[in-house]
C-alpha cells in the first residue's frame, strides 16, 4: 500500500455520503463547524484563502504544506481542492510569477492554484488548538493524555472543552521505570527519525507536556506544570538550553515530522462531515529532507 493511501485508511469514515455534490462553500462551512475561526491566532488564515466558494468540489487533496509542488500534484490527481495544515501565506503576497517556489515569488503558491483550478483551504492554529490534535502526540508515544491543556492563549476557549496548547501526559504505568533515553528511542522508532534531545539520558520521565509545531511558551507552562520533559516539533536554540538548566529536558523532533500526522486529523474530520472516501487524496510530503547518517554510500 502506498504510504499516500496508508495514511487515509488510518481515517476511517464515520459517514459514507457518496452521491452527495459539495461546494467548495460548503465544505469550508462544515469544516470550520469542526475546526472554527474564532478559535485561531489572530494573525492566522483559516479556512479557504484562494478559490472560488460555489465551485462543486470534484475531489480533495490533503497535505500538510501547500508548496507549488503539491498544488500541481492535486491537480495531477483531480482534486480541485487541497487541505492543508498550514496557510499558503500569512502576510498577503506583493508578487505573484509562475515560479517553483514561494522562495522566488512570494505569490507563487496562489499563482499556481489560479492556474491549476485548485482551491486552497487550511486548518491552522485552529487544528493545533483542537481537541482532536490534543491526543496525537500522546497516542504515538504511548503515553496517558491527561486532559489538561498546560497552555492556552488570549481569548481562546479554555482547558474545559480540551482546547489549547501543550497537552500534559503521564508515562504509562505498564511502562514502569521510564528514562528519557527510552522515550528519545521511542520517538526514532515511532517517526523514523532521530530527535534531538536536551537533558540526561538517564532521567526518569513521569509527566510530558507534548506540542506540535513551534514550542513557543509551551516550554515554560511544562516547567511550571512540573514536567520532565517537553515534546515538540522545534524549539528556539537558547530556548531549549535555558530550559535544560532549569531541569527540562527537551525532545526535538522537527518541526513537520511532529505535525504530518495532524493530515490524519483532517481527513478525519473530512469524513465526519460527510466527504466520501472516494473523493480524498493524500499527498506524501514525509521525505522532504534527509538525515546524513540514513544515508549509504
Amino acid at each position: 500500500m502506498e504510504k499516500n493511501e496508508a495514511l487515509a485508511k488510518r481515517a476511517p469514515s464515520e459517514i459514507s455520503n457518496a452521491g452527495r455534490s459539495w461546494t467548495v462553500g460548503a465544505l469550508e462551512e462544515a469544516l470550520l463547524r469542526v475546526f472554527p475561526a474564532d478559535e485561531a491566532e489572530s494573525w492566522d488564515k483559516t479556512g479557504l484563502v484562494v478559490g472560488e466558494r460555489d465551485s462543486l468540489v470534484t475531489k480533495v487533496a490533503f497535505a500538510l504544506d501547500p508548496t507549488v509542488s503539491a498544488i500541481r500534484e492535486a491537480a495531477a490527481m483531480g482534486a480541485n481542492v487541497l487541505i492543508t495544515h498550514h496557510p499558503p501565506f500569512i502576510a498577503a503576497p506583493d508578487s505573484f510569477a509562475p515560479e517553483g517556489s514561494v522562495a522566488l515569488s512570494p505569490g507563487a503558491g496562489v499563482y499556481a492554484a489560479i492556474r491549476h483550478g485548485v482551491a486552497l483551504m487550511c486548518f491552522h492554529t485552529t487544528l493545533d488548538a483542537s481537541a482532536q490534535a490534543a491526543r496525537v502526540l500522546p497516542s504515538m508515544f504511548g503515553l496517558d493524555f491527561a486532559g489538561k491543556v498546560v497552555e492556552l492563549s488570549g481569548s481562546r476557549k479554555a482547558a474545559a472543552d480540551g482546547r489549547g496548547y501543550g497537552q500534559l501526559s503521564t508515562v504509562s504505568a505498564q511502562d514502569g521505570v521510564f528514562t528519557l533515553a527510552e522515550l528519545a528511542a521511542r520517538a526514532t522508532a515511532v517517526f523514523g527519525r532521530q530527535p534531538r534531545v536536551w537533558g540526561d539520558f538517564d532521567r526518569v520521565i513521569r509527566r510530558v507536556v507534548t506540542a506540535t509545531g513551534s514550542a513557543g511558551g509551551t516550554g515554560r507552562a511544562a516547567l511550571a506544570a512540573d514536567a520532565d520533559c517537553l515534546i515538540c516539533g522545534e524549539i528556539k536554540y537558547h530556548d531549549a538550553l535555558d530550559l535544560s538548566e532549569a531541569g527540562l529536558c527537551v525532545i526535538e523532533l522537527g518541526h513537520d515530522v511532529s505535525e504530518l500526522p495532524l493530515v490524519a486529523v483532517l481527513v478525519r474530520a473530512a469524513h465526519a462531515v460527510g466527504l466520501a472516501e472516494g473523493q480524498i487524496a493524500v499527498i506524501d510530503q514525509g521525505s522532504n529532507w534527509q538525515l546524513p547518517d540514513a544515508i549509504r554510500l
